[in-house]
């Protein structure tokens, strides 16, 4: 783990704000709030676990850039990802009143945090209502997201969940202006996207193989690029419903 200069809080709010503002209006003032809140920011290599099981936390990790995600373990070194975050995500915001976390959060590849103080976090809930709202919303819908995979775990074909979990990916990273024309960078490995799906790899490379074959997408050199959106959505039985794009007072 490594800090990075404070001079980095300039842009450290920004993928959060595209993330927020595409549901409901946020001001200058609770920008600034935002702003004034992040305490430092913190980089971390690929692999390593950013939050562990049971620790108790005094401060929350805003997601900058690279991929991590949340996950389970079993005693045989199973494991299961139960949310792969990107950037504008907070990866472990409920513990702001739990103190701990019952699970793990660890970097998939390089990963930066702004790092928010929990007194800071208390003091937007005192001076700033709405933004306290918005951001129990964004606790809400990483509840919403999680309800999707378990869906796709336990009742979706092997093909749908890839697909689902790619459509996903899509939507998430166009809010935050980090996919467009159909395609977005995904530096992970088929391991990983079997640890998301509860598949194996080789179940994984196989699914990948048919959504290529049936001319869906492809998934090569860390980059998704889906040639047939509507087709792959319909494989994948998937609607952005659960996303909460809809932009209404909160």
């Amino acid at each position: 783990m490594a800090a990075k200069s404070l001079g980095a809080r300039g842009a450290a709010v920004d993928a959060l704000l595209l993330k927020l503002r595409a549901r409901d209006s946020v001001s200058e003032k609770e920008e600034r709030a935002l702003h004034e809140a992040v305490g430092e920011v913190r980089e971390f290599g690929a692999g390593r676990t950013i939050v562990r099981s049971g620790t108790p936390m005094e401060e929350s990790s805003l997601q900058l850039s690279g991929f991590s995600c949340r996950y389970k373990d079993l005693a045989d070194g199973q494991r299961q990802l139960m949310e792969l975050h990107i950037p504008g995500d907070f990866v472990d915001l409920h513990s702001f009143l739990l103190k701990r976390l019952e699970h793990g959060v660890a970097a998939l590849t390089p990963v930066v945090f702004a790092i928010f103080p929990h007194e800071g976090l208390k003091k937007i809930t005192e001076d700033h209502p709405h933004l306290a709202r918005l951001l129990w919303f964004s606790t809400l819908l990483d509840a919403a997201i999680h309800r999707e995979t378990i869906l796709s775990v336990g009742r979706r074909t092997a093909l749908a969940r890839i697909a689902h979990l790619l459509c996903e990916l899509l939507v998430r990273l166009e809010v935050v202006q980090l996919a467009a024309d159909d395609r977005y960078q995904l530096p992970l490995t088929q391991a990983d996207l079997a640890d998301a799906t509860g598949l194996t790899s080789v179940h994984v490379n196989r699914m990948l193989k048919m959504l290529r074959d049936d001319g869906l997408l492809t998934f090569r050199n860390g980059e998704v690029v889906v040639h047939d959106r509507a087709r792959l959505q319909q494989v994948a039985e998937f609607s952005p419903s659960y996303l909460f794009l809809d932009r209404q007072p909160r």
